[in-house]
């Protein structure tokens, strides 16, 4: 695992510097575009079994360094958003804390933990964009029951520096904005367009089913699909975009 991580770590540096196919956005801006195209936040703090309350502020920490690298980011026509491009390696002496790091679904502190919060919340906002995603990795497994959802199951992203890394491209012929920033109680994010957009998106999941597994485990499986209407809200199209296969933390049958 040591040397694997290192390989692939190296490997994503020199596509970083001698692919010369994908042109990578970085350019912030203060002033904002004009129009709204989709929005969404998320609460910073949460009841978690067996997870100290000081990991998860300084999680809040983690997530006020990272949003500061990308805040305002112009993603313009033909570039690529890299989130670990953009924020780089979180280490100490850039002032990370340890934070929430979810590893073979346990949680356990590193530097820089809880940093998938924030590429949760760019996933799934640019789900509901014209923008189109080329890089993005899902999660192993499902450690949360369904209680207070407000997502489907399967819609975030999951990053781990650098080689698992989440990239949205804008094919579009105009400029796109990130907005993402550490509210009193939230994570907000914003993504806004010199345009405005000409279609309205609904995320949801399909074919959701729970399995057991020949080792005595569960593992649930889903479609994340999206609904594309006009301006006059007619549907125009129903696309798939992804399918999560992932390993349950807890019984399937909770009650309430």
């Amino acid at each position: 695992m040591f040397l694997g991580r290192h390989y692939f770590t190296w490997r994503r540096y020199l596509q970083w510097i001698f692919v010369r196919s994908t042109r990578y956005a970085g350019n912030l801006q203060t002033s904002q575009l004009p129009y709204n195209v989709a929005e969404h936040r998320t609460p910073l703090y949460r009841r978690l079994r067996n997870v100290d309350m000081w990991l998860q502020k300084n999680k809040v920490t983690n997530l006020k360094l990272a949003t500061a690298k990308i805040n305002g980011l112009v993603l313009e026509p033909g570039e690529t958003f890299s989130f670990w491009r953009l924020v780089g390696k979180p280490t100490k002496a850039k002032g990370f804390s340890e934070g929430i790091i979810l590893t073979n679904g346990s949680f356990v502190p590193g530097v820089g933990g809880g940093l998938c919060q924030l590429s949760n919340l760019i996933y799934w906002m640019a789900l509901h964009t014209p923008l189109k995603v080329t890089e993005r990795w899902r999660h192993t497994h499902d450690v949360f029951p369904d209680a207070n959802r407000t997502q489907p199951f399967g819609s975030g992203a999951t990053v781990v520096h650098n080689y698992i890394d989440l990239q949205i491209k804008n094919e579009t012929p105009y400029r796109y904005q990130l907005l993402v920033s550490v509210g009193d109680s939230d994570l907000e994010g914003e993504w806004r367009c010199e345009q405005p957009s000409p279609q309205k998106y609904e995320v949801y999941e399909s074919e959701h089913l729970i399995t057991q597994e020949w080792w005595g485990g569960y593992m649930r499986h889903n479609i994340i699909r999206r609904k594309v209407f006009d301006p006059g809200n007619n549907q125009i199209g129903d696309d798939f975009i992804t399918e999560n296969h992932a390993i349950m933390m807890y019984e399937p049958m909770l009650t309430e």
